[in-house]
Parts: structure tokens; sequence; C-alpha cells
């Protein structure tokens, strides 16, 4: 478990595609959890006295899809789309599964959120016909 209580799902190296000019391959630690996605240089562990700058966190609130599968020898590369639109590309072994797993725990991230926003709808709406009802008539 991590310092924020979430459970790792999945933890090993993915390489994630750098935003500069050369684009280079650089190796990240990760961990997959139900919230998201955490991104660590591949030496570092988390802990209480690790810097926060140096780990970087893919929420699924802030995820959009994962996109663009594509199988090339022995890599499977993949494409992170947040909600903003920005594009993350990522590679891993194809027995791996980064992607798969991924696009699993997101799917099931916005299936809760869905089902908590559709509880929280019904439950206004019974407190407004509560109120409703409550309210004495005027003949």
């Amino acid at each position: 478990m991590l310092e924020t209580g979430c459970r790792v799902l999945k933890e090993g190296v993915l390489e994630k595609r750098s935003d500069g000019l050369l684009q280079l391959w650089k190796k990240k630690r990760c961990l997959l959890t139900a919230d998201g996605l955490l991104l660590l240089p591949p030496k570092l562990r988390p802990g209480p006295g690790e810097s926060p700058a140096r780990v970087k966190q893919l929420h699924f609130a802030h995820m959009k899809t994962v996109d663009c599968v594509e199988r090339a020898g022995q890599h499977v590369y993949f494409t992170v789309v947040m909600a903003e639109g920005r594009e993350i590309d990522f590679r891993c072994a194809q027995e791996q599964g980064w992607n798969a797993e991924i696009t699993l725990q997101l799917v099931q991230f916005k299936n809760s959120q869905a089902i908590l926003a559709v509880k929280s709808t019904r439950q206004k709406q019974q407190h407004l016909a509560q109120q409703l009802c409550a309210e004495p008539r005027l003949s």
C-alpha cells in the first residue's frame, strides 16, 4: 500500500516517450492503483521523505482514454489521452499487458464515478420531492 492508502494493483517498468525534440524513450517505474498511474524514476521508491515533484500522477479523473494500441516487434505501443487533450505515449514488452490493465482500471473508475453521480442525482430528486410534499398547500 502507498502512503495515500491506495493499494497497488500492478507495478513494473514502462517506457514513456519524452516531450523533447528527440522524443527519447525513458524508463519509468509505474504503480497502477484504483485511482490512476504513478510514474517514478526507475530507482526511486515512494515513501514519506520523497519529493512529490519527482513522482508524477496520472489520475483517472483526468484521463479520457487509452488509445492507439499497436504491436511492433517485441513492444506494445499505446497512448494515454488526458481530458485536456494532452497525449502521453508509452511502450512496454508485449507480455506485460500494461495497456489492458490501465484501460480496465480506467473503465472501472469511470463506471464507479457514473454510479455515484446517478445516486447523487436520485438523492437530490427524492429530497426535492419530499420538500414539495411537505409544503402546505393553499386552497
